[in-house]
């Protein structure tokens, strides 16, 4: 970007800017062109055609990147949105179920978001194969799900996996085990970019293979890139043959995601001309929350504004609860024939998320990417619905699994609700330290999960052990010194307590 912004400033200096930009960007853009078809020419087959689906979706999203003149918002026109257009899930919820409940949920396929590995929590291969409660992992409680569905209304609703070149292979044979369960599942795969060099903006790759230099090479572009595989893949054409007419979209760790017979009945239930085409879920903002996307009013259309597109002097309104009080649970309800006419006619706007990554050798590099619900002005009649909390439980640290893990939760045909006997409905606040960052770690601290019930906060720091049957109450702080450790005794019950210095049982 250093080239391109330099030969900018250049151009300024000699007059005619509007005129020397756009050379430039021809120029910069025509690289690029000649670059792709270089990385094409080293493969043939299959993987060429593919890869040359993807370039038309990347050139698309680079000739963007170029034409960018400055923050995609201006913070003057921003409005909060009208009333109507953030509805209670109470309301829609009171509107109580029809008799044919089959007939709504056999125009449903649930869609999961499936392109993530699990290295932020020390695993290998795919995040959805995490084991997160009674050896299940995410994949087996989102299977579970649907088969409840479909056993308990005999219904036929399709899991549809939108997996990358990162996770594809991995899921694709775990499959096979869920052959005889009453789910058909389908899979397609996100599109596969070029990572760019920060300075000459040209791919780092030197041909179209995943292996040697090139493994840094590739990025998935973010799942706002379900449009175009989706409609790429052919899938989508052939559930709306089968009669489908909306997607739910939700991450695959988000374990609070299941599909709602209210909204869905919402959706099939509207008279044809005011059909709403695009539904996403919000939730009231904590401050665990300040940096999620939330739904603003701009230009006359409803729009999601992420943290990466607010300018500097603003963020701290942005984070403000007061203010923006609601955020994106990226739960979405998304219309298939609206996916299919705006796919055909070029007309999906979303926002670019320009990600800097710095490759293990020390280049530096740029990622293009978009956010699925950033479409959202580009749908007709799209809606917001306030949703309770107990819809967003996503699974991103352990301390987010010691949650799930925990008795705050029951399991249930592959749901998790928050136990009654918890006196208040907002789950803890848990921090824990480095030492638990990685799974199999974690696991290892823990002979037992906590009774945590009647826990309000617990932060963990340094080399700590849990033993059997531990109960946690109130607040409690416990911090293991560097070269300490603390060993939490089996059987005890720690309500309100701070715990430090070194701690170990041993045995006799």
């Amino acid at each position: 970007m250093a080239l391109y912004v330099e030969g900018l400033s250049k151009g300024v200096a000699n007059g005619g800017m509007a005129q020397f930009q756009e050379m430039m960007r021809q120029q910069l853009e025509s690289s690029m062109h000649a670059e792709l078809e270089k990385l094409l020419d080293t493969s043939t087959g299959a993987e060429r055609e593919v890869s040359k689906k993807d370039f038309e979706g990347f050139k698309n999203i680079f000739h963007r990147f170029l034409q960018v003149k400055g923050p995609s918002v201006e913070w003057i026109k921003i409005q909060r949105p009208p009333e109507d257009s953030i509805q209670p899930y109470d309301k829609i919820a009171a509107r109580g179920l029809p008799d044919n409940v089959a007939d709504s949920l056999n125009k449903l396929v649930v869609v999961k978001l499936n392109g993530g590995l699990g290295t932020s929590m020390g695993c290998k291969g795919p995040k959805s194969l995490i084991s997160v409660r009674n050896e299940n992992t995410f994949l087996d409680l989102t299977v579970q799900q649907i088969e409840h569905l479909n056993k308990t209304y005999n219904t036929d609703v399709p899991l549809v996996l939108m997996n990358s070149f990162n996770t594809d292979e991995d899921t694709k044979k775990i499959l096979q085990k869920y052959t005889h369960h009453r789910v058909k599942i389908h899979t397609f795969n996100q599109s596969r970019y070029p990572r760019i060099n920060k300075e000459s903006l040209l791919p780092v790759s030197t041909n179209l293979s995943m292996t040697g230099q090139n493994s840094e090479g590739w990025y998935p572009p973010g799942h706002g890139d379900i449009y175009a595989s989706f409609h790429n893949s052919g899938l989508l054409d052939q559930l709306i043959a089968q009669g489908k007419e909306y997607i739910f979209v939700s991450n695959i760790d988000n374990l609070g995601a299941t599909v709602d017979l209210h909204i869905l009945h919402h959706l099939v239930s509207q008279p044809n001309g005011k059909r709403c085409e695009f539904v996403m879920e919000v939730t009231d903002k904590t401050r665990a929350d300040v940096k999620g996307g939330t739904l603003i009013q701009y230009e006359g259309k409803l729009r999601l504004l992420e943290i990466a597109q607010v300018p500097k002097a603003h963020v701290d309104e942005f984070k403000s609860v007061s203010k923006f009080k609601i955020f994106n649970t990226n739960n979405l309800w998304i219309s298939l024939a609206a996916i299919k006419r705006l796919q055909e006619q070029k007309a999906i706007d979303m926002e670019i998320i320009v990600n800097p990554k710095t490759l293990d050798g020390g280049q530096n590099v740029v990622q293009l990417e978009t956010a699925v619900g950033a479409a959202i002005k580009s749908f007709d009649n799209a809606l917001g619905i306030n949703v309770p909390r107990s819809r967003f439980l996503p699974v991103k640290t352990t301390s987010d699994l010691l949650l799930v893990m925990s008795n705050l939760y029951s399991l249930d045909a592959g749901s998790l609700t928050m136990s009654p006997k918890r006196e208040f409905p907002t789950t803890p606040h848990v921090k824990l330290g480095s030492s638990f960052t990685k799974v199999q770690e974690y696991l290892t601290r823990f002979e037992s999960i906590p009774d945590m019930l009647e826990l309000d906060h617990l932060t963990v720091s340094g080399d700590v052990t849990f033993g059997k049957n531990v109960s946690l109450k109130g607040t409690v702080i416990i911090i293991a010194n560097h070269g300490d450790r603390i060993d939490i005794p089996a059987g005890s019950m720690l309500e309100n307590k701070i715990v430090s210095g070194n701690l170990r049982i041993l045995d006799h």
